[in-house]
Order: C-alpha cells, then structure tokens, then sequence
C-alpha cells in the first residue's frame, strides 16, 4: 500500500473518531432521547467544546472528499513521488492536529492547521500536472 493510500484510510479513521466525538458531546448536551428520536424538533447549536468538536466534524467532512478525489486519482494515474507523499501527510497530521486545537478554541492556530491542510490537498492535485 502506498503511503498516500495509507493516510487516505487513517483520515477515514479520523473521520469516524470525529463523527464519534461530537456524537457524544451531542447526547451529553441534548440527551439520549434526542440522539434515537427522528429530531423534528429544532435544537440550538452546541455550545462549548462540543460545539467545537461538532464545527471541527463539519470541516473535516467539507474537505475529505476533494483529499480522497485527489489520492484516488493519483492512485488511478500510478502517480507516486515526494510531492503526493508529502502532500497525503501533510494533510492528514494537519487535519489531526487540527482537532485538538479546534476543541481548545486557539483560534489563529486552527487557521493554519486548517490551511496546512489545504496545502496537502493542492501539492496532492500539483504533482499530477
């Protein structure tokens, strides 16, 4: 397995660790029986870490699929180098990185963290020029 491959499947780890996180936190603040009913009724946003964690979700899930689309392509292309390895990892310590200090709320931090990881994406898509 390529290196790109393999931080293609730790990202989906960390997808489901996220998605189980602000799951939790979302129980914690609105109940068990929100969490199993078909949640007609409209709740307020999380607030605090769990709010965070849940924002910290969001993102992730906005800029995985255009990280896999670009992994899965250079797969398909047979393109591997220092650019698509450097570009998968960054990537993926970024986004790991990211939700630590997402949930502490360090606000300039977490920009960069995410634009690091913005940068994976593109050094990913750059290589296959």
């Amino acid at each position: 397995m390529t290196t790109e491959l393999c931080m293609l499947l730790w990202s989906v780890v960390l997808g489901l660790v996220q998605v189980a996180l602000a799951a939790t936190c979302s129980v914690g603040q609105r109940g068990l029986g929100w969490a199993a009913s078909p949640r007609d009724e409209v709740k307020p946003p999380l607030n605090g870490i769990g709010g965070r964690l849940d924002r910290a979700r969001a993102n992730f899930l906005e800029t995985f699929p255009l990280f896999a689309a670009a992994v899965l392509a250079a797969q398909l292309l047979q393109h591997h180098d220092a650019t698509t390895v450097l570009g998968a990892q960054l990537y993926f310590w970024a986004r790991l990185a990211y939700v630590p200090v997402y949930a502490a709320g360090i606000p300039y931090l977490r920009t960069l963290i995410w634009a690091a990881s913005i940068v994976g994406i593109v050094l990913v898509l750059v290589a296959l020029l």
